[in-house]
């Protein structure tokens, strides 16, 4: 679908029924819905879900399998754009609120669009979010990163912990050959360029007798981290906020 910032790729999977929310995801950097939860939607125990609620799956623009490259200079949106276009797509599909289901960088958008839009965030499920402005040193990171031509290694860093990148080489291999061969190079850095340049979410959690007009999400939110992520100490510490 087309929005004010630049072209959608959505999938509807599933007719909505009645009131109930849609199922609506969102990816990572380096990664489309395809190949971020394809896994986990054709497991068999997610088949009972699956009918009951219908599915919208959310790629960033040119993220898609087989997305053209964007012309020069052609400005990407920012993290905040892309979080207020959701209501567009919403609208557009005839969906009234959703349960969202994110990771990474798309964990961060749901995030954004369930505090700018409680009314229409019934739950999330958000893995591996950073809630956190990046910081100077990550930036420094990032610029060598750049400069090396090395985006694959700071993706699979990204995604993956020291643990799993060192002794799962099949795991790794696979996603490294998704990231080099099946994502638009020049679109994936300009995603990841927004995705490092993202503002800090400031999100308080509410405490009983104090103020009440806090920065919070309104809606139940289950997080998801593994123990040996490198998003672990992000995730823990927006827990206990």
């Amino acid at each position: 679908m087309l929005c004010e910032i630049g072209r959608f790729h959505c999938t509807m999977k599933g007719v909505p029924k009645g009131d109930r929310p849609v199922i609506l995801t969102y990816h990572d950097i380096g990664l489309n819905h395809k190949s971020c939860f394809d896994t986990l939607f054709n497991h068999e125990d997610m088949q009972e879900i699956m009918q009951h609620f219908a599915v919208c799956h959310v790629d960033a623009p040119g993220q898609q399998d087989g997305a053209n490259t964007f012309s020069t200079g052609y400005e990407y949106p920012s993290m905040d754009q892309l979080s207020e276009t959701l209501p567009s797509i919403l609208k557009h599909f005839g969906l009234k609120s959703v349960i969202g289901m994110a990771v990474g960088a798309g964990a961060y958008i749901l995030a954004k669009f369930a505090l700018d839009h409680p009314a229409m965030a019934e739950g999330l499920v958000l893995i591996n979010i950073n809630p956190c402005a990046e910081g100077w040193m990550d930036w420094a990171a990032h610029k060598i990163s750049g400069w090396t031509h090395a985006m694959p290694d700071m993706i699979i860093s990204h995604l993956f912990g020291k643990e799993e990148i060192q002794q799962n080489h099949d795991l790794i291999g696979r996603y490294r050959h998704h990231i080099v061969n099946d994502m638009n190079q020049f679109n994936l850095q300009l995603f990841v360029k927004s995705y490092n340049s993202r503002r800090d979410l400031e999100i308080e959690r509410p405490v009983s007798g104090g103020h009440v007009n806090v920065r919070t999400l309104k809606c139940p939110a289950l997080l998801v981290v593994g123990d040996s992520s490198p998003a672990v100490d992000v995730v823990v510490g927006l827990n206990i906020l």
